[in-house]
Order: C-alpha cells, then sequence, then structure tokens
C-alpha cells in the first residue's frame, strides 16, 4: 500500500470524541448482548445459546446425558466466542436446584454445592435439558421466533426463544452491565400463571390484585419472606424494592429442660460454610454472648445445631441477635431492569413484565398459525394433484408412458400446477391402491377443517387469548402447586415486632476498671482493681481518672468544647498495654481536653460550668449520645471553655461556686435552671480571672471538700451565702489552696 493510500485511511479526530464513541459502543453491547436478561424469555444470550445447542445436540429430557465439555464446546464454537470457563459456569448454574428455581439444565455428576464449593470439571460432568428448557424451546422449529446469523455467518441462532414458560419472574435474573443493573429474585410458576390467566381476563388488574396472586418471591432454598405486604406491593408498582428474607428455624427440645435451635433453610444465595465461619468469628470477639457454640450437622438437607449459652436464654432473643448480626437475614434486591421487544433497556413493573409475556406468547401463536397454514396450504395442493390423478388415472397413466414431456402434457391436461404434477411423477405404484384414494380424500378433508379453523383463530382475538390461557394452564398443570417441583418453597411471614433485647444479653458481663491518663490513654483493666497504683503508664503520663464498671455500661465524656460523648465499655481496649488514644473513639478537636468522665447510671442531674462563670443544670439522660461527634450541651463563645461537672445529689439544696482568685459564693440551687442546652446564667462574677470549681452541698451539713487526709466538712459558712451572680468572699481558713472541692 502507499504513503497517500495510508494517509487516507487516517481520520483525525478529538480524543474525547474517540473515546466516547468507543466507550458508548462497549456499553450497548454489554447492555443488550451480555448483562441484561429479556423480558420475553428472561434469558441472556449466553443461556438462550446454551439451551439451543443442547436442542441441537439432541439432549432433550428423554434421551441420554452428553459430556458438558462437548455442549461448551459447540456453544463456543459455533454461538458464543468466549472463554469456555465463562460458559460452563453459566451451565452449572442453570444445573443448580439451590440457585435455580426451576433448573433448566439436570446435571449428571458434581454440579456444586449450598457450601460453596465448585463443580467438577467439564470434562467429568453431563447434561441434559429439563422438562421446563424443553417448554422453553417448543415451536422454535414452527418459525415461532426470528433467527439471526452467528458470529462468523456459517449458522443461525435465535433471537429469542418462544418460552411457553414464564422463566424471567420463575426464575428471576442478575447482572451488571453499564450504568445500570438487573436483580430479579425467583417466583412460583404456578402462581405466576394464576397472576398471567387473571390478566388475560383484566388487563387493568390493580397491584393489590396481582399480590394477591403473587404474595411475593419464591427461593429455591426457602426460608421464611418477612417484608410487610405494603413494601411488597410498592416493590411490584414500581418495578425497584427489595425483600428480607430470613433462615427457617425450629427449637429441638433436650433433657433437663434444654433446648438447641436448628436452622433447617439458610437464607438465598447465603453459602452455608461462610454463614457458620461468620457466626463462630463472632463468637470468638465475644460478639454472641447469648450462644455457646455453633456445628454444621447437614446431609442432603441443611441441619445447622446452635446451642445457647444456657436454658435461660430466650431462644427468640438469641435468633434475633443472629439475624441482626449474620446473614442469617438478608435482603434481596429487586430491580426489574430488562430488554423489551424492541431490544431497548428500561425498568418495568410487575404487570408491564407479565404482559410482555403474554404479548410474546401472542405474538408466538400468531407466527406458529401462520407457519401451519402454510404447510396445509402446501399439502393441500398436493393433495388437490394426487386426487385429480386419482380421477383421470388410465389418461395420467398414457400421459406418462407415451410423452417425453410428462410434467408439461399433465400441467396442461389437468390444469394442474408445478408442484402437483411433481406429486404425480413421484408417486409410487402401491399408492395407486382404492385404499390409499380414500386416505388422502379423508386427509384432505382434515386439513381442509383444520384450515378453516385456523383461519377463524387468526381473525378472532378472543379466540387466540382463549387458546394462550389454555396454554399457560396446561403450564400450571404440569409446574404448578401441586406438582413436586412447584410447590411454594418460601413461607410468606409476619414482620417481625421490634424485640428490644437488653443490653446485657448482647454483650458478656464482666467486671473493669476504666483507666485515663493524663496524656489522654484510655484503657479498661479486667476485673475492680483496688490498687491503681500497680498499673503502669508511658514516660511522663500518670493517673487522671479511675474507675469501677462493667462490660456492659456506658462511659460519658464532658469535653471542654462543651459536647459530651458516649462509648461503650466493651469497646475500649484491654488493660494489658498502655490503651488507646481517646481521641481515636470520639471526635474531641486536638484544642480542647476531657473535664469530666463518668459511667452512665441515668436519671442523675448534673451541673455543668464555663470558665466564664455561667452554668445550668442537665438532665443525665440527655446527654447520651449516639455518635462519635457527641452532643453539643454547653455552648460557650470564643475564648471560653467547659470549666467543671458537678452531680447534684438527693438532698442537696445550695450551689457553692469558687473563683480562680479564691473568692466563694454559696447561692440556692434553685436560682439554676434546668435545660438541656445553652450557655446557662451568670453564676459568679470575677473582675479577673474565672470559674474554677462548682459542688452543690445541703446548707444545714455544712460545706465539704476533699484532702489527702480524707473529706473534711465546714458547717460555719452562712458568710458566704448570698445570691447568684455576686462576687463572693474570701474562704474561711483552712479552705484548700488547690482551689478544688474535689
Amino acid at each position: 500500500m502507499s504513503k497517500a493510500a495510508k494517509a487516507e485511511d487516517i481520520r483525525e479526530t478529538r480524543l474525547a470524541d474517540a473515546l466516547s464513541e468507543r466507550y458508548l459502543s462497549y456499553a450497548l453491547s454489554t447492555i443488550t448482548a451480555r448483562s441484561l436478561p429479556d423480558v420475553r424469555d428472561g434469558l441472556k444470550p449466553v443461556h438462550r445459546r446454551l439451551l439451543y445447542a443442547m436442542r441441537q445436540l439432541k439432549l432433550d429430557p428423554d434421551s441420554g446425558f452428553k459430556k458438558c465439555a462437548r455442549v461448551v464446546g459447540d456453544v463456543m464454537g459455533k454461538y458464543h466466542p468466549h472463554g469456555d470457563q465463562a460458559i460452563y459456569d453459566a451451565m452449572v448454574r442453570l444445573a443448580q436446584d439451590f440457585a435455580v428455581r426451576y433448573p433448566l439444565v439436570e446435571g449428571q455428576g458434581n454440579f456444586g454445592n449450598i457450601d460453596g464449593d465448585n463443580a467438577a470439571a467439564m470434562r467429568y460432568t453431563e447434561a441434559r435439558m429439563t422438562a421446563v428448557a424443553w417448554a422453553m424451546l417448543d415451536g422454535i422449529d414452527r418459525d415461532a421466533v426470528d433467527f439471526r446469523d452467528t458470529y462468523d455467518g456459517e449458522d443461525s441462532e435465535p433471537m429469542v426463544l418462544p418460552s411457553r414458560f414464564p422463566n424471567l419472574l420463575a426464575n428471576g435474573a442478575a447482572g451488571i452491565a453499564v450504568g445500570m443493573a438487573t436483580s430479579i429474585p425467583p417466583h412460583n410458576a404456578g402462581e405466576l400463571c394464576d397472576a398471567l390467566l387473571h390478566l388475560i381476563k383484566f388487563p387493568r388488574v390493580t397491584f393489590d390484585k396481582l399480590a394477591e396472586f403473587i404474595p411475593g418471591p419464591d427461593f429455591p432454598t426457602g426460608g421464611v419472606l418477612v417484608e410487610p405486604r405494603d413494601a411488597i406491593i410498592e416493590a411490584y408498582r414500581t418495578g425497584r424494592g427489595s425483600f428480607r428474607l430470613r433462615a427457617r428455624w425450629e427449637m429441638e427440645k433436650l433433657p433437663h429442660g434444654q433446648y438447641q435451635i436448628i436452622i433447617t433453610e439458610v437464607p438465598y444465595q447465603v453459602q452455608k460454610s461462610r454463614l457458620i465461619e461468620k457466626v463462630a468469628e463472632l463468637m470468638q470477639a465475644r460478639k454472641l454472648p447469648m450462644l455457646a457454640d455453633i456445628r454444621d450437622e447437614s446431609t442432603e438437607d441443611v441441619r445447622v445445631v446452635l446451642e445457647p449459652k444456657n436454658r435461660t436464654v430466650d431462644p427468640e432473643f438469641l435468633m434475633e441477635h443472629l439475624f441482626k448480626q449474620t446473614d442469617l437475614e438478608t435482603r434481596i434486591g429487586l430491580n426489574m431492569n430488562v430488554l423489551n421487544a424492541d431490544n431497548v433497556p428500561g425498568v418495568m413493573n410487575l404487570r408491564e413484565v407479565l404482559q410482555a409475556f403474554l404479548d410474546h406468547r401472542h405474538v408466538v401463536l400468531v407466527r406458529e398459525t401462520q407457519h401451519r397454514l402454510s404447510k396445509i396450504e402446501h399439502r393441500l395442493e398436493v393433495l388437490g394433484g394426487l386426487l385429480a390423478a386419482y380421477l383421470n388415472l388410465d389418461e395420467v397413466i398414457r400421459i406418462i408412458r407415451e410423452t417425453d414431456e410428462a410434467k408439461a402434457e399433465l400441467m396442461k391436461a389437468f390444469e394442474l400446477t408445478e408442484v402437483q404434477a411433481d406429486a404425480i411423477l413421484n408417486m409410487r405404484l402401491r399408492q395407486l391402491r382404492k385404499l390409499e384414494e380414500i386416505e388422502i380424500r379423508r386427509e384432505h378433508e382434515d386439513l381442509s377443517k383444520e384450515q378453516t379453523s385456523l383461519n377463524e383463530l387468526l381473525k378472532d382475538d378472543k379466540m387466540r387469548w382463549k387458546v394462550i390461557a389454555n396454554e399457560i394452564a396446561e403450564m400450571r398443570k404440569n409446574f404448578g402447586q401441586k406438582t413436586e417441583l412447584g410447590k411454594r418453597r418460601t413461607d410468606i411471614g409476619e414482620p417481625p415486632t421490634a424485640i428490644v433485647v437488653p443490653l446485657e444479653a448482647m454483650i458478656e458481663k464482666e467486671p473493669v476498671t476504666v483507666i485515663y491518663s493524663d496524656k489522654g490513654w484510655i484503657r479498661a483493666a479486667r476485673g475492680h482493681v483496688e490498687n491503681i497504683d500497680t498499673m503502669k503508664f508511658k514516660d511522663g503520663d500518670q493517673l487522671r481518672f479511675s474507675m469501677h464498671a462493667e462490660t456492659t455500661d456506658k462511659l460519658v465524656i464532658f469535653g471542654t468544647n462543651g459536647r459530651f460523648y458516649t462509648l461503650g465499655i466493651d469497646k475500649l481496649p484491654g488493660g494489658r498495654g498502655h490503651g488507646e488514644p481517646v481521641r481515636l473513639m470520639i471526635d474531641l478537636p486536638n484544642g480542647d481536653d476531657v473535664v469530666d468522665m463518668f459511667i452512665l447510671q441515668g436519671g442523675r442531674k448534673f451541673l455543668v460550668a464555663s470558665d466564664a462563670g455561667r452554668g445550668f443544670i442537665v438532665e443525665e439522660d440527655s446527654v447520651v449520645a449516639q455518635t462519635k461527634n457527641g452532643r453539643q450541651v454547653l455552648n460557650l463563645k470564643p475564648g471560653q471553655e467547659a470549666a467543671t461537672l458537678a452531680v447534684i445529689a438527693n438532698g442537696h439544696d445550695h450551689v457553692a461556686v469558687l473563683g480562680t482568685k479564691r473568692k466563694l459564693l454559696i447561692f440556692p440551687l434553685d436560682e439554676l435552671p434546668a435545660m438541656g442546652r445553652g450557655a446557662g446564667v451568670i453564676m459568679q462574677r470575677y473582675a479577673q480571672g474565672g470559674l474554677a470549681d462548682v459542688t452543690t452541698l445541703n446548707l444545714k451539713e455544712g460545706l465539704s471538700w476533699q484532702t489527702g487526709a480524707g473529706i473534711r466538712t465546714e458547717t460555719n459558712i452562712k458568710s458566704w451565702v448570698g445570691k447568684r451572680a455576686q462576687a463572693g468572699q474570701l474562704p474561711f481558713k483552712g479552705f484548700p489552696k488547690s482551689n478544688r472541692f474535689r
């Protein structure tokens, strides 16, 4: 090729345009020819090609098996130029009765199991089609669907299967394309047939009515569907939603009042072995304190045994906890994104999907009828010529014997068509007997009646829908609820009521000692440690707070930013090391510090105050935070910090406020407001400095403070009693120079 010719083949274009053009081609190919199923037969191209190739190999339900490698080879070589492993994987799934509600392939050999084990290599396994697959292909040789050339142009393949069986909803589908995905769970074929028959009579049927026929998906592995009916109807109405599916379990009683729980069915697409591993990991992490052991006693049937910690454990509590923590409860998505009859993707609702199947069956019926009519017309033409020959048998014989152009002479003498003349010339001598003539006349009469009947069928819309209804009724008889294959496997259960599982039941209760250091490191040492001096800290660090607690308790932390943070004691690091910085567990800004911390008891009241001398009373229950970000309670102006937190004991009626300049003020507690959040009111005024500490007291009992030798109390304090917002005066003799009450 010359340089000029090569230059002419080069087309300049922007990189963005070239990329978008190629990516769009790839996306369309993925959407329409790989990932999304056709609404009419519910199959992707690889599945459709598999079934067609198996039919070409005559692997019908009554025939023998052939090696899967033979099937995969034919599919890959003739129809599907992709990897053999991908084709075999698709074939294996069609044969797995735990993955497909109505298997389309009957496998012989190891085709995997519910534990997630892989199938044997294709050279070891054998397969043939099931009766369901045969029903999908019924009519394919009667011009029921269009064919197209294969990728190499040497053969042809169906663009869609006739699909006498409602495969899309019965077996479901899942796929991820470019920018879109589909997820359709399997349903019960008998219930689908009931809904289709009703839809034929009432094309505008409501979704409430459809949900009476189709109450929800029917999964091959059973389970219990606990989605509310309103949510199911809404999912079917929009074509999008999800279904809540739980494992089926039962309680098995043992001697001496003991019991164990038996899991008999696991949720759809959950690997049993992985599920057991997950439960064992949670037990190892002590997150399932109610469960003592789990073991797998499954044979052909699923049997997973759960042993409770003791017989006092409520089985409902135990299962609710397991449902929340493990895949014993899953959500199955619904996204009916499919290709319509024009190969255009879109999300359809339940009624549209059912109607698309009926419309496809109508098209198939019309095409099959027209195909049969053409066959009848051709046969009647042939029979007409044979009958003409019988009426003039002697003349026909004479023409054949005496003329050189017998065909032309016959056509001229009896006004025959070329087809009729060929039929006469190809007639065998034994067909000249009288009995044969009678049979031909009877056949001609029967075909004429059938022709009339089929022409009436093509003209009468109601008659065609009646035929389709009869086909669906026959399908229901073969694969409906009264058959072993068609029995509903997934029960429709009631949505679970909210069972409040006590915190103690969720976490193993153990005594611990919470240790917090000056540099912000926190840990929970096992047991109630009495001698804190034995605890080790990092160099330059020392104890700041310590308190006894249980692993089921909550730790509440009050920061200088006015926020309260909540931590589960069971989430704290163990006491063997130095712990972890508390800032890794809560969102405490670097510029802020911890003012105080306490074990949540509930029902108490606190006095919170800023270093500006403002404060208020807050309920303990209102400071609990649900997130790492904490709960803002004390509002602060720039430059201010939260200074102190005091527990208001029962019987206390006054507040003692101490400033950094050693001014003490005592005023009535009822002068402070109770608030959920705010800046508070002025408790003490300062010319210089700010708030040092706050406590509450019973005026008659006096003011107490902590010393190294113990607690001291001063009862002669009337001189320091005043009104809120006063400056106060220097404390009495003997008051600690630390300016702290504790």
